[in-house]
């Protein structure tokens, strides 16, 4: 039994550091909880397509170092795998992306393996996994049927970035998903463009009337709003000390989903969360920094 199925696109990124060089490492915001997910114990697979390139295999190594099944990862040996670059800011991220065209945006329905849904948990998916291609999107939706049809939960982080669709675009699509999905984490920025509502209750009761039974709204420094079928609560934020931003969303989704999955407890799942984003968003990087299960314990004593 597979915990966490994730689905989207996974990159080779390269930060910039202070004396203008760069460190190469791997991003991609399903990936990024995927790994986030790995590190808290959880058992994890990923579905994607990369190319036969050093990149492609040093995304593999990445996730063989951590312990995530790559065994249905399709390689293309005629599109690249994407990169893209960070300068980070403790404020926002910067990033120049090169994912046109990529193996990962390619990725057919038809592509798709039945095997992992039968004995995955969980199918975690993005607004950035809707947003990249026609055949990704697609695919997305597919793979959500082919969950749900199996019985496991569907998480969709809504992950909105416009420099990849029109506004119109992505609400009308990542509606539908939602429309799907069991889970659902969102920030206040990404439910104002989507929505029209700043108010994190609001928020909530917009996901909960698609037909999710857990929402998270994320709110910075300010926490996070939890709404579930028995309990509202805001969950504050950890102590960190913040360098860059990159990646802390998207490990908090992963560490959610796996302490969620393990304990059935929303609340102690958002505060494991919590800890894990805090962490993530005071190193370099989406995965260097993103903490494992015995960090987390011991802050959360």
């Amino acid at each position: 039994m597979t915990d966490l199925l994730c689905l989207g696109e996974p990159l080779v990124e390269f930060v910039r550091l202070e004396d203008g060089s760069y460190k190469r490492g791997i991003g991609g915001d399903t990936s990024n909880a995927a790994i986030s997910a790995a590190r808290q114990g959880a058992s994890v697979g990923y579905l994607t397509a990369l190319g036969t390139d050093r990149f492609g295999d040093a995304i593999l190594d990445v996730w063989s170092e951590e312990g995530i099944d790559t065994t249905h990862v399709h390689r293309s040996a005629t599109a690249q795998t994407g990169i893209y670059f960070i300068d980070p800011d403790p404020q926002g991220r910067f990033f120049t992306y090169y994912r046109s065209g990529s193996a990962a945006s390619l990725l057919r329905a038809e592509d798709l393996p039945e095997t992992p849904f039968r004995t995955a948990r969980c199918l975690h998916l993005s607004g950035i996994t809707l947003a990249v291609s026609e055949d990704l999107r697609k695919t997305a939706f597919a793979a959500m049927s082919m969950a749900k049809d199996a019985g496991a939960s569907v998480s969709l982080d809504t992950n909105l970035r416009l420099q990849l669709w029109d506004i119109g675009t992505a609400r009308s699509i990542t509606h539908d998903a939602a429309g799907l999905a069991r889970i659902i984490v969102t920030s206040l920025d990404d439910s104002e463009h989507l929505t029209g509502l700043t108010n994190p209750d609001h928020v909530a009761d917009f996901y909960h009337d698609l037909g999710a039974e857990i929402v998270l709204v994320t709110m910075g420094g300010d926490g996070c709003r939890l709404s579930a079928l028995d309990v509202r609560e805001t969950i504050p934020a950890a102590p960190a000390s913040p360098i860059d931003s990159t990646g802390a969303g998207d490990s908090f989704s992963g560490a959610f989903l796996a302490w969620w999955l393990e304990t059935g407890d929303p609340v102690s799942a958002a505060r494991y969360a919590a800890i894990v984003a805090a962490r993530t968003v005071s190193g370099l990087g989406a995965v260097s920094p993103i903490p494992r299960r015995e960090d987390v314990l011991s802050r959360a004593l």
